[in-house]
Formats: structure tokens, C-alpha cells, sequence
């Protein structure tokens, strides 16, 4: 059994618009890693794209910055803070992901200050990465 929190436990977001299933390591400010697992149940794939369905590059990204929140959550420093999306930076897209697919996520934290931060992320699909981005988020009061 882990002995890290499950994500729904550290994150303000709930279904659908949460990603993450599984934390699988977190050195609290410094970074955080875990999966998702792509069940083909999701709400996107219906539509993105019909006959072929296609986990949305964008929504990898996200995956990235919840894992970055774990990363700035975790550990009470930010107590009652949430992070929210500051900035993205070269987000590259370089697999497509697909229903069945479990991405690993991986976040390192940069610069941090108590009202924002920076990070880089990426989303591994079988070792290989499938998107890789850096991060900038504002801390706002929960």
C-alpha cells in the first residue's frame, strides 16, 4: 500500500476534470510524480476525434500542472492556497495517447515564491515522452 495521499485528498478538482489517479512519489516544493490511466471512458474521447479518439494535448498539459499542484500542496506550506495556471511554455506534443494508454507524469518545481512559482513537467507513454512543458502558477487563497 502507498504511503502517499490519494490525489483527490490534495487536489481541489474532482471528476471530470480530475487527471490524476495516483501519486507516485512527492519530495513536497521540490516535485511529484504519478499516472493517469486512460480508461476510454472519458467525456473528450467521444468527441476528439470520432473513430479514432485521442487523449487532447492540452489536457496533458493539465495532467502536468495537477501533478505540479500535488508537488506545491503537499506538505501544508500552502495551507489554504490554491495554485492556478500562471503561464505555459513550450508544451510539445510528441505521442498520441489513447484510450487503454497510462501516462506517467512528472513534475520538477523551480523558482517558487509565497504567491507563484515555475515548473517543468512532462507526460511519459511507455517511457517515451508524450508531452513535455514548463509551468507558471499564481497561488490564490483556497
Amino acid at each position: 500500500m502507498s504511503s502517499f495521499p490519494r490525489p483527490i485528498q490534495v487536489l481541489p478538482h474532482r471528476a471530470p476534470f480530475l487527471f490524476v489517479d495516483e501519486i507516485t512519489s512527492v519530495e513536497p516544493g521540490v516535485s511529484a510524480s504519478g499516472r493517469w490511466h486512460l480508461t476510454g471512458d472519458e467525456w473528450f474521447f467521444a468527441g476528439h476525434f470520432p473513430g479514432r479518439p485521442t487523449l487532447p494535448g492540452v489536457l496533458m498539459c493539465e495532467a502536468i500542472a495537477q501533478m505540479g499542484a500535488i508537488a506545491v500542496l503537499v506538505g501544508g506550506h500552502h495551507e489554504g492556497k490554491i495554485p492556478l495556471f500562471g503561464g505555459l511554455d513550450s508544451a510539445r506534443f510528441r505521442r498520441q495517447v489513447q484510450p487503454g494508454d497510462t501516462l506517467e507524469l512528472e513534475v520538477q518545481l523551480g523558482r517558487m515564491s509565497a504567491r507563484a512559482g515555475k515548473g517543468s513537467g512532462k507526460a511519459l507513454l511507455n517511457g517515451a515522452i508524450a508531452c513535455e512543458c514548463e509551468l507558471m502558477f499564481v497561488l490564490v487563497d483556497a
